[in-house]
């Protein structure tokens, strides 16, 4: 019984696989019929669309290499990682603010090495001022950013400021 439950799931990581492979996702791929409709995609030719998902793909590497290139610009390594992320590393600093007593959503970091990251999701209230405490942010395991503050506990999504 348990195997004829197990079995489709099985089947379905097998199609997926291909698919996780591949950095791109053609535009009619990504939007149902109902979202193409509404945004007139679905009246380009196949050429059209085909020049469309190019152009859309050149643009993504275009912003990957140069999120690579402001990396090694830092003086940070890039080398691939677990699950082939890009294998950014980890950012060592303090806080540069002195009266910071938390965080929430929409709270930004600024550290002493002139990043200044914004708090997306997480609170925090530490009820006395962190004071120049250091801080990593770090890559999450499978997306987003991770404020770790040294003392404490919580650690908030966060992403880049500017």
């Amino acid at each position: 019984m348990r195997l004829k439950r197990l079995l489709p799931l099985v089947a379905l990581c097998i199609v997926a696989l291909p698919l996780h492979a591949r950095d791109y996702v053609d535009i009619q791929n990504r939007l149902t019929p109902e979202q193409m409709k509404a945004t007139g995609l679905d009246q380009l030719s196949s050429e059209q669309l085909q020049l469309l998902n190019n152009l859309l793909d050149e643009d993504r590497k275009a912003v990957v290499e140069e999120v690579r290139k402001e990396r090694r610009d830092d003086g940070q390594r890039v080398t691939g990682t677990l699950f082939g992320s890009d294998g950014l590393q980890p950012v060592a600093s303090a806080l540069a603010a002195n009266s910071l007593k938390g965080w929430s959503r929409g709270t930004v970091f600024t550290l002493e090495n002139g990043q200044r990251w914004r708090v997306i999701d997480g609170e925090y209230y530490a009820g006395k001022p962190l004071g120049n405490a250091k801080v990593t942010v770090s890559p999450g395991k499978i997306s987003g950013w991770y404020l770790q503050v040294e003392g404490h506990n919580p650690r908030p999504k966060v992403q880049r400021a500017d």
